[in-house]
């Protein structure tokens, strides 16, 4: 038995002698070194620096063990040494001489046209050269386990990424220029954002520019009533928008890892506000913030007073009436484990389903699996233990470093050496109001779903039962993200391996949030979409991706179309607002008060 399984559910673990008398003493040393982790991990950020060394261990030995592998290295060295040395004497002659090295896709860093002339030009190809190189000696190396490989690699590429002649401002041309040209007035602008920066960071204050974008003033607009609340959620129900609206509602599970409101931003790029436009009944879950005193909620107790409850007050509104589920990264995942309990319980309210870039295979959940190991999970769950809840900033951290070019240093080339500041924008103004994670809920998710993967298992128990997910048969509609680094779609494709269910998949262009704010007439975006029926051969993601076609445009329409075509197709007039007879009175107009909690 691990340690998280005996402090999820100690009771059916102990017998009653070893809970009155074991437990209490093992306990108490089991604090002690929760403590001293509680502490490592306030000095490490929130990584493990066991975890780190084992993974170094395991690449260094390895690659002393391997001859062959060091030979091949110092062989790539000296070619790429002789590339460099080439391409500079034929720049020397030929400004435009073609590059030795491109960058990788989505890295532009190199991008300005300052970069192809000497001697920044030398400078950018010896840097990309190294990464290759970085590159291919964390890859490859023989009897390296897997996760200490993408470990090695990603702390590499951090590293090297500090050196970038990018981040350099006497070896970024772009940043020269710009000094010459104001007289150095930038780097004094640099200078005071990054000082308004770490006070408000100190301060504990959001971003600058977010009260530009308070929910229920510029967000979170779209007219609606707070119509149940309990200790977890509240539900709203939106107003209609059409004369008439489509017998099935749409019941939204957002994620509880930020606020719902991601699907309802400014009223041009609502999901929301869209689907209520072309004529449904839109419920949406609106999580509450948890604080220390809510360190004991469970992932079943997510799922209880959230998905269930939600469903029996639209069952008691709109009675009789099947639901078109719709569930949004971690959301997603939950709907997916209750759809299944539901379906092996008997209980079919649902319709149909939908998930957004939700994973419910996790043997290949991204990079951000570089964070989560045995031991990293003790250092985590300890921080939590201490504190009763994984706050924003900690999380922050880590999805920073996966998009280190992005989030990081793009920012600090920006806002800190070209002087300038980056125009707050709604998406920015939610992603940085955050939300924190319930101690148990979260050790719970990341043992039971990341490390031991027992919803594709089947061995996940709800109420004593397995959820299966082989048991839902409602068609649904999966939607994947080209660049996503949370929830990868190779990932989110695998509900194709877990279910005989109907499945329409789409592959949007965009990120884990970007790919899903897509609404139509947003520049630039593209998808594929294809339906695999229940008897159809199911084929892999890579096959299918060069099956389906690339279409222009925003999927959002071809979600509404879906929709409408698994309804039925008479229209009704819209339902009242909540159910007060009923339990369900309209207590207060969205987007209610847990989205304001801080």
């Amino acid at each position: 038995m691990n340690t998280m399984q005996a402090i999820a559910h100690p009771a059916n673990h102990l017998t009653p002698l070893a809970q009155n008398h074991e437990a209490p003493e093992g306990e108490a040393f089991r604090v002690i070194d929760r403590m001293r982790e509680a502490l490592s991990a306030q000095l490490t950020g929130g990584l493990s620096p066991t975890a780190l060394a084992m993974a170094f261990f395991d690449w260094s030995l390895h690659l002393a063990m391997a001859p062959g592998k060091r030979m091949e290295l110092a062989d790539k060295a000296s070619r790429k040494l002789v590339r460099l040395m080439t391409y500079a004497a034929t720049a020397g002659l030929d400004p435009e001489a073609p590059a030795c090295i491109l960058p990788l896709p989505g890295d532009y860093r190199f991008h300005n046209e300052g970069w192809r002339k000497l001697p920044f030009n030398i400078w950018s190809q010896a840097f990309l050269l190294n990464q290759q190189w970085w590159h291919n000696a964390t890859h490859g190396v023989p009897g390296l386990t897997p996760h200490h490989r993408d470990v090695v690699s990603f702390a590499a590429r951090q590293w090297l990424d500090i050196f970038s002649p990018s981040n350099n401002p006497l070896l970024n041309p772009e940043v020269l220029t710009k000094t010459m040209e104001a007289g150095g007035s930038n780097l004094l602008r640099g200078f005071r954002n990054w000082a308004e920066d770490v006070s408000r960071l100190a301060a504990g204050q959001p971003a600058l520019g977010t009260d530009s974008f308070l929910p229920g003033r510029d967000v979170a607009v779209t007219p609606g009533k707070v119509i149940y609340r309990n200790h977890l959620i509240e539900l709203i129900q939106y107003g209609p928008m059409t004369e008439t609206v489509l017998a099935e509602p749409v019941l939204i599970v957002p994620a509880w890892i930020m606020k719902y409101y991601i699907l309802d931003l400014s009223p041009q790029n609502s999901l929301i506000r869209y689907l209520v436009g072309q004529g449904h009944t839109v419920f949406c879950i609106s999580w509450r913030n948890p604080d220390a005193k809510d360190r004991d909620l469970t992932l079943d107790d997510y799922r209880r007073l959230g998905i269930m409850a939600a469903l029996d007050a639209v069952a008691a509104i709109l009675p009789g009436r099947k639901v078109h589920a719709t569930g949004y990264c971690l959301g997603g995942t939950l709907l997916a484990i209750a759809a299944a309990a539901m379906a092996r319980a008997g209980d079919d309210r649902l319709g149909s389903m939908t998930l957004f870039a939700a994973q419910t295979d996790f043997s290949e959940p991204g990079e951000l699996a570089l964070f989560i190991d045995h031991s990293q999970l003790h250092l985590l769950e300890s921080m939590m233990w201490q504190r009763g809840y994984l706050s924003s900033d900690q999380m922050a951290g880590a999805f920073q470093l996966l998009r280190s070019n992005d989030l990081i240093w793009s920012h600090v080339v920006h806002d800190y050496l070209m002087g300038q500041r980056t125009p707050m924008i709604d998406l920015m103004a939610w992603n940085a109001d955050s939300t924190r994670m319930p101690y148990r809920m979260h050790a719970e998710y990341l043992q039971r779903l990341y490390l031991d993967n027992e919803l594709a298992a089947g061995s996940f128990m709800v109420e004593g039962r397995p959820a299966v997910l082989q048991n839902i048969r409602v068609p649904m509609f999966v939607v994947g993200t080209e660049r996503d680094h949370v929830a990868p779609w190779h990932s989110v494709y695998k509900i194709h391996l877990l279910t005989d269910a109907e499945v329409t998949f789409v592959l949007t262009s965009g990120g884990h949030n970007a790919g899903i704010v897509s609404e139509p007439g947003h520049p630039r975006r593209r998808f594929r979409m294809a339906t695999k029926q229940a008897a159809d051969p199911c084929v892999g993601p890579d096959e299918w991706m060069d099956m389906a076609r690339l279409r222009e445009g925003s999927w959002w329409n071809e979600w509404a179309s879906w929709l409408a075509a698994h309804s039925a197709p008479d229209r009704l007039p819209p339902p009242a607002m909540g159910a007060a007879g009923k339990g369900y009175p309209p207590l207060e107009d969205a987007p209610g008060s847990y989205v304001l909690q801080r």
